[in-house]
C-alpha cells in the first residue's frame, strides 16, 4: 500500500523538483467523469479532462498523451496499459475512454501529458485514480436490503400528499422505530485495499470501530426511490485494523418517510428505513473476502427517537448502547433483520455529496421575556446546530430553529409561510460535557431559541442543563466555488453576497425552493438562473443529476412536472407549468454550450422532445397559456401567481425557445427530419404569438410589461424590424417607474438579459442601486443575510431562496466582463469586455472555467484606465479595452503596437480590442 502511494506521488515529485518554470506546461486539474478520483463511476466508458498550466504567454496544447492501467505501478512505467491514446488535438475537455473493456467493482489509474506546437511534451502528470461502480444487482453479491420492520404496501403514499391539499384522513404516518445495525468481522491477513458500497433510506450514517465513515451529510442522495436510489462508496482502506472490527450503520427517516408530527411540507412514505452493504477486502496475498448485509448482521432501536427532514430530530443519550460499535460487544439480544426489497434501481451519486461547509459562533446571546435564551448565528444558513451541554442524566434540551424570528412578541416567526414546529431535542447520558450535532435533517436557520437550559455561567437555580457552546453548521453540496466577485459600490457587494447566500442555502441532493418550508426541487431555476449559478459555483454534476430527475419524473403524455423529483403531486396548477418543465430542454443545451459536453443533451433528446411535443398537445393554435407564468412579479396583489404579464406572455416565448433548442441539437446530431419538424414548430409559434400579442400602434408586447416586453426579446420571437420599439417600451417603462423594476421569477431574468445584450447596462445599475424601491437593496435594508423569495421581503414568505438572484451574473459577464464566446463552446474562446457604469471605479472577478482560472480586474481614475486579465492555457481571448480617440494605450508598460503577444483587432463602440493567447496581461489606458 506504501508502495502504490509513492507511486502515485511520484509524478508530481518530479514536477515539484524540476519547477513549472524549467518545464513550462504541465498537466493539472485531472478529472475523470467531471470527478476527482471518484470511488464508483456509473459507466464503462468514462469521460476525462484536464487543465494545462503554462509559464509562457500563448501555449495551446497541440497533442495529448492518455494512459490507462489497472496498477499504479504498471501506469507509472508505462506497461500492461488497458489503453494508451497519443492523439494530435487541442481537445482537453470530455475525452472518452477507449481502451479495452473495464470491469465493474475495479479500480484504474490513469495519466496523461500533453505537447505544443513544436512537438515538445509535458512532464507526465500526477497518477490519478478512478473505480467503476456496481452497474447491476449481481455485482452486490448476494447483499440484500435489510430491515427493522416493513410498512405494508396498503400505507405507503408515493407521491406524497400536501397537507392542505389532499385528505387522508387521520392516518398517521412514520410510525417506525429507527435503527441501527451492526456486524462485527475478523481481519487476519494484511490488507491492499477495501472499499464500501452501502445505502441507506432515508438517510444513514455508517461507522467503523466507533468513527464515522467519511464526512458526508444526509447520504444518500434524494431521488425517486421507486426509480433510482442513490449508495455511497468508501475507501476503508487506512481505517480495517488488524483483528476484530465492526461495521455499524444507523438510519434516519429523511424524505424517504415523512412523519405527521411537528411540521410538515408533504406527507410521504415509500417505506419504513432499511439499508444495503457490501464491503470488498482485498488483501495484499491477493486473495478476497466480501462482507454483505444479511441474516448475519443485527439490529436493535437506535437513540434516534424522531426523525423528520420536515420536523426535526430528538436524541437521547440514556438509550446508547455503550460499546455497540467496538469488537467484542454483545448483541445477542439485538433481533435478527428483516430481509426486503427496494423498487428502485441501485446507482453511484453523480453529483458531490452534502457536507457542512461552513461554520458559524453565536455573535449574540438573549434572554426572551418567556424565560428562555435565543442565540444568533448573524446569518441566514442551511443547516444544522452542533451542541455542548453538561447536565445530568435524563434532562433533556429543546431547540428550535429559525430564519427570523419576531422580537416584538418574542417569539418564532413562522416565516416561509409553513406552520408547526421545527424541533430538536437532546436528552443527556450525564457526562461531564456532552457533545450532539442531528444526523438526519436540516433547517434554514440563523435563529436557535432553547429552552430547558442556560448558557453556562448565568444564573441556573433550577439546576437546568448548561450549553458550553452552540454553533452552526452550513451544509450544502459540496461541489467546488467556481467565481468571486468584488468591486468598488458596496451595494452591489453586498447584493452579491446575498445572491450567493440564496444559492448557498439551496444546494443539496438537487436544487431546492427553499431550506425549510419544502426541501423541494422547483425546476424553473436550473434554465432561469443558469448564468448565475454555474458564475459561481461548478455546477456540472448537480446537472446531470437533476436531469436524471426530470427524465425519470415525465409522465407517458411528455410532461415534465414542475418538481422532480415528484414527491409531491400539487394541485392548482403548481404540476404543468411550461416555464418550470422547460428546463428539461434549455438546460442540456446550456450545460453543452458553458461545459462543452453534448453528453447530456444526447441521453435526454428523445425524453426532450417528448417533452415539447407535450406542449404541442396544450397549445391552442400554437400559443400556450396556462401555467404559473411571472411568479412573484410586483403587482397590486400579495406575490404568487403573475399578476402583470399573461401567461401566454412567458410561457409561448419560451416554448418558440425550446422548439428552437431542439432544431439545433437535431442539426448537430445529424438529424435533418428533426431539425426541419422543430425548425418549422418554431416559426408557426413566432409567427402566431406576433400576430396576437405584439401590438405595433405601441411597439410592445402582451400587456406591456417589463417581463412580456423582455421576454420577447431575449427568446427572439421578436421580428427585427420591432425590436428598438420593443425595447424602448422596456427601457421607459424602468425609467417612469424611476428605475425600478416589477418582474418576477421568471421575467426579471430576461429583463436583465435583454438590457445587457442592447448596451444598457447602465439601466441596469440604475435599478439595482438604490434601497428605497423594491429589490435587493430594499430587502437588504429590511436586514435579508440571504435572498427573500418576495422583492417586498415579506415576513411570511421565504427568506432563503435562490430565484430571484439573476443579478449575479451580470456581475461576473458584464461588470467584471469575463464572457463566453457563443462561437465555441465552454470558454475556449472568451471575451473580456468590462462595462463602466454608475458609480463604479473598480471591480474584480474571477472564474474557473473548464479550461483553468479566467481572471479581470479594472481601476479606472481621472485620465486614466488599467486592467488585469489571466487568459488560462490552450485558451484565446478578446480583450475590449475602454480607450477614447486618441488615448495612449499599454501592456506591460509598452506601446500595444510593440506587443509580439498582442493583436490589434480595431475598435468597437468606444473600446479598443485585441487578441490574446494564454497568460496574464496588464493592459492600461492613459
Amino acid at each position: 500500500m506504501i508502495m502504490k502511494k509513492l507511486l502515485l506521488l511520484f509524478p508530481l515529485l518530479l514536477s515539484c523538483l524540476w519547477g513549472i518554470a524549467a518545464d513550462e506546461f504541465r498537466v493539472a486539474e485531472l478529472r475523470c467523469e467531471y470527478r476527482d478520483n471518484p470511488l464508483a463511476i456509473n459507466t464503462l466508458t468514462p469521460q476525462f479532462s484536464w487543465q494545462t498550466l503554462s509559464v509562457g504567454r500563448g501555449f495551446l496544447q497541440a497533442g495529448y498523451q492518455i494512459q490507462v492501467a489497472s496498477d499504479p505501478a504498471d501506469l507509472a512505467r508505462g506497461r500492461k496499459l488497458l489503453w494508451d491514446e497519443q492523439r494530435k488535438s487541442d481537445v482537453s475537455l470530455h475525452v472518452r475512454y477507449a481502451g479495452r473493456t473495464l470491469k465493474p467493482g475495479q479500480r484504474y489509474y490513469w495519466r496523461v501529458r500533453v505537447s505544443d506546437a513544436a512537438g515538445n511534451y509535458s512532464p507526465w502528470s500526477e497518477i490519478r485514480s478512478f473505480a467503476v461502480g456496481l452497474l447491476d444487482g449481481s455485482d452486490w453479491d448476494g447483499a440484500r436490503w435489510i430491515a427493522f420492520e416493513e410498512l405494508p404496501d396498503s400505507l405507503r403514499v408515493v407521491p406524497g400528499q400536501e397537507f392542505n391539499k389532499i385528505k387522508i384522513g387521520d392516518r398517521k404516518t412514520a410510525l417506525n422505530r429507527l435503527p441501527q445495525f451492526r456486524r462485527e468481522v475478523k481481519v487476519t491477513k494484511p490488507v491492499e485495499r477495501a472499499t464500501v458500497y452501502v445505502s441507506g433510506l432515508g438517510q444513514f450514517e455508517l461507522f467503523l470501530n466507533g468513527a464515522k465513515v467519511g464526512d458526508n451529510f444526509l447520504d444518500p442522495a434524494w431521488s425517486d426511490y421507486d426509480r433510482q436510489v442513490c449508495y455511497q462508496t468508501f475507501d476503508i482502506s487506512e481505517e480495517l485494523q488488524p483483528g476484530g472490527n465492526v461495521f455499524g450503520v444507523m438510519l434516519g427517516n429523511g424524505l424517504y418517510n415523512v412523519p405527521r408530527e411537528r411540521y410538515f411540507k408533504a406527507l410521504i412514505s415509500f417505506g419504513y428505513p432499511k439499508m444495503i452493504f457490501k464491503a470488498e477486502i482485498e488483501y495484499a496475498d491477493g486473495t478476497h473476502e466480501t462482507i454483505v448485509s444479511d441474516r448475519a448482521w443485527r439490529v436493535t432501536e437506535s437513540p434516534v427517537t424522531y426523525s423528520s427532514i420536515f420536523g426535526g430530530e430528538d436524541y437521547d443519550a440514556t438509550r446508547e448502547r455503550t460499546g455497540w460499535m467496538l469488537p467484542g460487544y454483545d448483541a445477542s439480544a439485538w433481533a435478527e433483520p428483516l430481509v426486503t426489497t427496494q423498487r428502485g434501481k441501485l446507482v453511484s451519486p453523480v453529483a458531490e455529496p452534502v457536507r457542512v461547509m461552513e461554520e458559524f459562533p453565536v455573535v449574540s446571546i438573549r434572554k426572551t421575556r418567556h424565560g428562555k435564551w435565543l442565540y444568533d448565528m448573524g446569518q441566514n444558513f442551511s443547516g444544522t446546530v452542533q451542541l455542548e451541554v453538561r447536565g445530568k442524566r435524563g434532562q433533556s434540551v429543546q431547540l428550535n430553529t429559525t430564519e427570523l424570528f419576531n422580537f416584538e412578541c418574542d417569539s418564532i416567526t413562522e416565516c416561509g409561510g409553513y406552520r408547526g414546529e421545527y424541533r430538536l431535542t437532546y436528552t443527556l447520558r450525564g457526562d461531564e460535557v456532552e457533545t450532539w450535532r442531528p444526523q438526519f435533517t436540516y433547517f434554514g436557520q440563523r435563529y436557535v431559541l432553547v429552552s430547558n437550559a442556560v448558557p453556562a455561567g448565568e444564573e441556573n437555580p433550577e439546576g437546568l442543563p448548561e450549553i458550553v457552546t452552540l454553533r452552526g453548521l452550513h451544509t450544502r453540496n459540496a461541489t467546488r466555488m467556481a467565481g468571486t466577485f468584488h468591486c468598488s459600490n458596496n451595494l452591489l457587494n453586498k447584493t452579491e453576497e446575498l445572491i450567493a447566500w440564496g444559492i448557498k442555502g439551496n444546494m443539496v441532493s438537487y436544487f431546492t425552493d427553499c431550506p425549510h418550508r419544502e426541501k423541494l426541487p422547483w425546476i424553473e431555476q436550473l434554465h432561469l438562473m443558469f448564468g448565475s449559478l454555474q458564475s459561481k459555483f461548478d455546477v456540472y454534476t448537480l446537472y446531470d443529476k437533476m436531469l436524471t430527475d426530470m427524465e425519470l419524473a415525465q409522465t407517458p403524455e411528455g410532461l415534465i412536472p414542475d418538481i422532480c423529483p415528484e414527491y409531491v403531486t400539487f394541485l392548482d396548477g403548481f404540476r404543468d407549468s411550461p416555464e418550470w418543465g422547460s428546463a428539461f430542454v434549455l438546460a442540456p443545451w446550456l450545460v453543452y454550450e458553458y461545459y462543452g459536453d453534448f453528453r447530456l443533451v444526447e441521453r435526454h433528446y428523445e425524453a426532450m422532445k417528448r417533452y415539447v411535443d407535450y406542449l404541442g398537445t396544450k397549445a391552442d393554435g400554437h400559443i400556450l397559456s396556462h401555467g404559473l407564468g411571472d411568479w412573484c412579479d410586483l403587482g397590486p396583489k400579495y406575490p404568487g401567481r403573475a399578476q402583470l404579464t399573461s401567461l401566454a406572455g412567458t410561457a409561448t416565448p419560451i416554448y418558440y425557445m425550446d422548439a428552437e433548442t431542439i432544431r439545433k441539437a437535431a442539426e448537430k446530431m445529424g438529424r435533418k427530419e428533426d431539425a426541419a419538424k422543430y425548425g418549422k414548430l418554431a416559426q408557426d409559434i413566432r409567427k402566431a404569438y406576433n400576430e396576437k400579442y405584439y401590438h405595433p400602434q405601441t411597439g410592445s408586447y402582451d400587456k406591456n410589461s417589463q417581463a412580456g416586453n423582455a421576454l420577447a426579446l431575449y427568446s427572439g420571437i421578436c421580428e427585427p424590424q420591432n425590436r428598438d420599439a420593443v425595447l424602448a417600451n422596456l427601457v421607459q417603462d424602468i425609467r417612469s417607474r424611476g428605475n425600478a423594476l416589477t418582474a418576477g421569477d421568471v421575467g426579471y431574468n430576461y429583463v436583465l438579459r435583454a438590457l445587457e445584450q442592447s448596451g444598457n447596462s447602465q439601466v441596469i445599475f440604475d435599478m439595482n442601486s438604490r434601497y428605497d424601491v423594491y429589490g435587493y437593496g430594499y430587502m437588504l435594508a429590511q436586514g435579508a443575510t440571504a435572498l427573500p423569495e418576495s422583492w417586498q421581503a415579506l415576513p411570511r414568505k421565504s427568506h432563503n431562496h435562490l430565484m430571484l438572484g439573476h443579478l449575479l451574473e451580470w456581475f461576473y459577464t458584464y461588470v467584471g466582463g469575463i464572457r463566453r464566446d457563443d462561437s465555441v463552446q465552454a470558454y475556449k474562446k472568451f471575451i473580456v469586455r468590462p462595462e463602466i457604469v454608475g458609480d463604479l471605479r473598480s471591480a474584480e472577478a474571477s472564474f474557473r472555467s473548464p479550461y483553468g482560472l479566467i481572471r479581470s480586474e479594472w481601476t479606472t481614475e481621472q485620465g486614466g484606465f488599467d486592467l488585469l486579465v489571466e487568459v488560462p492555457a490552450n485558451t484565446t481571448a478578446r480583450i475590449y479595452v475602454p480607450a477614447p480617440a486618441g488615448s495612449r494605450v499599454c501592456e506591460s508598460g509598452l506601446e500595444v503596437a510593440q506587443c509580439k503577444d498582442v493583436e490589434s483587432l480595431g475598435t468597437e463602440d468606444g473600446y479598443r480590442v485585441f487578441g490574446v493567447g494564454s497568460g496574464i496581461y496588464r493592459f492600461s489606458v492613459r
